[in-house]
């Protein structure tokens, strides 16, 4: 039997960013994307700094190599600095659902990408999957434009350009975290890339001159909790599996798995806001599971 530890991974990662994207579109909302990002990174480094410690005896990744700390330094610029300021802002600007729908372009950008820059192949079975899902994900989050059925972009094209600029980051953080990581802790390398994305956005803060947000933030108290929930989930839990994912299966098919996540919103849509669910949100994500459950068993 084969080992799906990849796979699960990125199934609770998906799980994981489903809380996180709702947490931190109504946080973002109130305090602001820019001081959001670097509290939710602030936060992540106090709980990832104990973990380690507990589980490691080590406070921080001083145990990486030089070559470790250079790629996911990379990474975690490109993904947090770059990729997560694109798409926080896409949550304040046109929502978390159409935004993790435009962040479903990440697998096949990722399986591209990784083909030429790591040389992974993927099988015709995984490719099948990956359609599957990503059809049943579009299927969840598109809808009539008008009343002849033509699909239509309600949304800013900023929010959409962003979105896109996320799915990027995204993809481009994913594969340097592969390359850079090998066997190192999972949760060490997610340690790493966090130090590297709170000293990114520490520039941006500080040639911006927007520290003062960051203070008026905190009383938002409402926000603040709800933005640690978001933090807990994010990138202290949810971005460490995806580096597990990654390192037990091929990107491509563990950055599929981790684009249910619109699906997987749904739930919570409904234990939350009390919203009725369609038969057509029903079907995709009915088909969703399907291309999730052909990438296993295949």
């Amino acid at each position: 039997m084969e080992n799906y530890t990849g796979e699960i991974a990125a199934l609770f990662t998906a799980i994981c960013w489903s809380i996180t994207a709702t947490s931190f579109e109504y946080a973002g909302k109130k305090i602001g994307s820019l001081a959001l990002n670097i509290i939710r990174l602030f936060m992540a480094f106090i709980f990832l700094g104990l973990f380690t410690w507990i589980t490691r005896g080590l406070i921080l990744p001083v145990d990486a190599s030089l070559d470790t700390w250079i790629w996911l330094g990379l990474s975690g610029v490109v993904g947090f600095v770059m990729g997560d300021l694109f798409l926080f802002e896409a949550f304040v600007r046109i929502g978390s659902r159409i935004s993790m729908l435009i962040m479903a372009s990440v697998p096949p950008i990722t399986a591209v990408l990784s083909f030429f820059i790591l040389g992974e192949w993927m099988s015709v079975s995984q490719i099948i999957g990956m359609t599957i899902t990503i059809l049943g994900i579009a299927i969840v989050i598109l809808v009539k434009g008008d009343h002849k059925g033509n699909i239509k972009l309600s949304h800013p094209v900023k929010g959409i350009l962003f979105a896109f600029g996320g799915a990027l980051g995204q993809t481009l953080g994913l594969i340097l975290s592969k390359f850079g990581m090998a066997d190192y802790n999972a949760f060490a390398a997610t340690h790493i890339r966090v130090i590297t994305g709170i000293l990114g956005f520490a520039i941006v803060f500080t040639v911006k001159k927007r520290w003062g947000s960051v203070a008026r933030a905190f009383r938002q108290r409402k926000a603040m909790m709800v933005l640690t929930i978001g933090a807990i989930f994010g990138p202290f839990i949810g971005v460490s599996l995806s580096l597990v994912a990654i390192q037990h299966t091929n990107p491509g098919v563990a950055s599929t798995i981790m684009a249910i996540t619109p699906v997987l919103i749904i739930p919570f849509s409904i234990a939350v806001h009390k919203e009725k669910i369609t038969l057509k949100e029903a079907l995709g994500a009915l088909l969703t599971v399907v291309g999730v459950g052909y990438i296993f068993m295949v």
